[in-house]
This record gives C-alpha cells, sequence and structure tokens, in this order.
C-alpha cells in the first residue's frame, strides 16, 4: 500500500498536466475559429452583398470538416514517430494556421479572401481532432469525462476571448486585430513542442504492443467503418445516432430561437438573439458536475437523464412564453445538454475496439455532431412551417427525446454486454 500512493498521485500529476495543455491547445485554436466567425463575414460583406452567399462561404469550414476530420484522426492513428502520432500533425499545422489567419485581412479580392479562407478553414479542421484525440491517449477510460469537461470549458471561454478582442482591438486596429490570435497559436504551439510527447501515451504504447501482434501494421479508414457497420454488437451505430440525433435537437434550439423570440415572443431581433446569453454560463457551471455525475452514476444513465432534463426543459417553454420563462428554461436545458456532450464523446472512445483507432473515432463523432448540426436545424424549420412557431421548443423537445430513446436501448445493449464478459470471470 505504501508504495501505490506515490504512483497514484504521479498519474494524478500527469492526468492533470496533459489535461492542461490539451485545454490550452484547445483554447487557442477556437479563440481562432471563434474570431473567425466573428469578424470574417464583415470582410466578405466588403466583397459581395448578398447575405446567402455570406452565409454559404461561412458554411465552408464545416463542410471541410466532414471529410477532413475523420481523414487526418484515421492518418495520425497511423503514423508512428519519436514524436508520436498527433504532435507532429499539430507542430506544423498550428503555425501554418497562425500564418494563414492573419493574411485575411489582408485578402483584397472576393477570390483571394476566399482562398485564404479555404486554406485556414483546412488546416483548423486539421489540427482540431487530434488535439481532442490527445484525452483518451494519455487519460485512463474512468476520467476521460473530467478532461473533457475541462476542456469543453476552455472551448466556451474562447467566446468571451474572441468577443474581447473585436470590442476593445477591432474597430481601431482592423487587420492588427487578426495577429492576436495567431499569436496565442504559435505560443501555444511552442508550449506542446516542449512539452508533449505522445509517443509516451499509454494508447501509443498499447497501439505499438497490439501491432506486434497483429499481422496489419495500419488500420485504413474503410476498414474501420466496415467493421463498425457489421459488427453486430449495435453500441457504437447507437452512440452515434444518438449524436446525430441529440446534436440536431441542441443546433436547432440554438440557431433557431432568435426567429422564434421574434415571432412566438414578440420580442426585438435584438432582445430575441439574447435569451440564450444566460444558458452559456449555466452550461459552465454544469461543465464539470456533469462529468463527476458520470463517474458515479455511469455515463450512459447521465447522458440519457441530462437529454431528458433538456427535452423537458424545452417542452415546458412551449406552456411559458414570455422572455423571463425562456431564458429560465434555456438555463434549465443547458445543464442537461453539458451531461450529453461532456460524456458522449467519451463513451465513444471507450467503445472503440484499438487504441489504434482513437483518432478516427474522434472524427467520427465530429462528423456525426456535424451532420445533426445540418440536418436538425432544417427539419425543425420544416416542421415549423407546417405548425407555426409557437410549438418550435416542443418540436425540438421532440428529437430529443428520439436521442433519450436510443441511449435507453444503448444501455440496455451495454447492461448485456457487461453480463456476458463477467460471466467466463465467475464460470
Amino acid at each position: 500500500m505504501g508504495m501505490a500512493d506515490p504512483l497514484v498521485r504521479n498519474d494524478a500529476v500527469s492526468t492533470r498536466k496533459i489535461t492542461f495543455f490539451v485545454a490550452l491547445a484547445i483554447f487557442a485554436q477556437e479563440s481562432a475559429w471563434n474570431f473567425y466567425d466573428n469578424q470574417v463575414p464583415v470582410l466578405l460583406r466588403e466583397q459581395v452583398a448578398s447575405a446567402g452567399l455570406v452565409g454559404l462561404l461561412m458554411g465552408m469550414d464545416n463542410l471541410l470538416g466532414i471529410f477532413v476530420q475523420p481523414w487526418i484522426g484515421n492518418r495520425s492513428d497511423n503514423t508512428r514517430t519519436r514524436w508520436g502520432r498527433r504532435m507532429p500533425y499539430l507542430a506544423v499545422g498550428m503555425p501554418l494556421a497562425a500564418v494563414v489567419f492573419v493574411f485575411l485581412p489582408w485578402a483584397t479580392s472576393l477570390a483571394a479572401l476566399v482562398a485564404v479562407m479555404f486554406l485556414y478553414a483546412l488546416l483548423a479542421n486539421t489540427t482540431r481532432p487530434l488535439t481532442e484525440s490527445m484525452v483518451p491517449d494519455f487519460i485512463a477510460p474512468e476520467r476521460r469525462s473530467r478532461a473533457n469537461a475541462i476542456v469543453k470549458i476552455a472551448t466556451s471561454l474562447t467566446i468571451i476571448m474572441a468577443s474581447l478582442i473585436s470590442l476593445l482591438v477591432v474597430d481601431e486596429h482592423p487587420r492588427a486585430a487578426f495577429v492576436i490570435p495567431s499569436v496565442i497559436l504559435l505560443l501555444t504551439t511552442a508550449v506542446l513542442i516542449a512539452k508533449v510527447r505522445d509517443n509516451q501515451s499509454p494508447a501509443y504504447q498499447a497501439a505499438l504492443v497490439e501491432e506486434e501482434t497483429t499481422a496489419e501494421a495500419k488500420v485504413p479508414f474503410r476498414q474501420v467503418l466496415i467493421e463498425l457497420i457489421r459488427d453486430p454488437d449495435r453500441r457504437r451505430l447507437l452512440l452515434l445516432l444518438s449524436v446525430l440525433l441529440f446534436g440536431g435537437a441542441w443546433f436547432a434550439s440554438r440557431s433557431l430561437i432568435t426567429p422564434y423570440g421574434m415571432e412566438a415572443l414578440g420580442l426585438s431581433r435584438g432582445d430575441a438573439g439574447g435569451l440564450t446569453l444566460p444558458s452559456g454560463v449555466a452550461y459552465l457551471l454544469a461543465a464539470y458536475p456533469a462529468a463527476l455525475c458520470a463517474e458515479r452514476f455511469g455515463r450512459l444513465r447521465t447522458m440519457g437523464a441530462g437529454m431528458a432534463i433538456f427535452a423537458a426543459a424545452l417542452a415546458a417553454g412551449t406552456f411559458v412564453q414570455s422572455a423571463a420563462g425562456t431564458v429560465v428554461v434555456f438555463c434549465v436545458a443547458a445543464i442537461g445538454a453539458a451531461a450529453f456532450t461532456i460524456n458522449a464523446v467519451v463513451a465513444l472512445w471507450n467503445l472503440a475496439p484499438s487504441s489504434r483507432v482513437l483518432g478516427t473515432y474522434t472524427g467520427l463523432y465530429a462528423v456525426t455532431w456535424y451532420l445533426g448540426g445540418f440536418g436538425g436545424p432544417a427539419l425543425i424549420g420544416v416542421v415549423v412551417d407546417l405548425t407555426g412557431w409557437r410549438g418550435m421548443l416542443l418540436d425540438v423537445a421532440v428529437l430529443a427525446t428520439l436521442a433519450v430513446l436510443v441511449v435507453v436501448r444503448l444501455g440496455r445493449l451495454q447492461r448485456r454486454a457487461a453480463v456476458a464478459s463477467a460471466a467466463p470471470a465467475n464460470s
């Protein structure tokens, strides 16, 4: 017992350190991306008058993410260097993204601006899933929710960072303002290069051991997909389905709230757009407790309860047709959403068949979430066209309830799998 305590303490220190470095990297990447979302539309409006074209071009990064993130996740899974499998790409991709970012306000034509936007979106989509994949690379399954909660908090704080840069710098120095996120990216890259070598991660070492006992040195992306689809164990597919459905509900609730506030509550455009601001604070406060609940009560149970809270809150919001009531409803819904978003990707990592495909599964999660973000608002929008704005929150609640039912089914399969795995040990 005396020898175990220092080992436990060392493991805890190592977990805190890698969590800090991953959160720092995500903070740097997302600070640039949020500032991009804030200010690049203004650059586009200087070149084109069509709001539709501006929106289409701003959606290019999400479209690229659907193709790039699973590809780069799989490519990094199959990379072997003395720096590991994620860091070589981050050490090159993050500085390149920083340099490209600086050139955004200097593009003097639409063609040049779109070209720089495309290159930045490509680099940003390349680095983001690799940084997230270092959580399961380094951290044991039972502690991944805590680490992911810290990462999500860092992601949320970048909205404040981007807003501060816009508020304090952009009006006086519109081009120099783009340098600030770039410098943050460069400094963070230097810290990662100096402090992180993912060839020392437990998942990387496990992948090397596994390769010694298998005939194939690499796991192609196509093989990962085929194995996922054909596997009689449907837990991973059901989990991805729940991500798709809840992602659709979450993005629909956020992207349609302004017209809902205007049409159903009679608010001005500005007041309607501010309805979700307090819920962002509620999400931040709920993130880490959601991880602790998952460790105590189980991830699937926490996810299901969170989605049920989200759905119930929005359903109740249908009967509370006031601005104050809607703010409260969205705060409660955000707490429920945190229970799902903090734990869903962790559940998928823990269901991955091998440590050799953790990056690929990070990419698959991102793609499924993005597809939900694309399809959910469109689906709810069609329903609103048929039934009216006053029932929009209930429409979203129904979609979230479908996700709850999927997780309930997944929980049953998980319990069966646990019983089956315990049977040989007890016999």
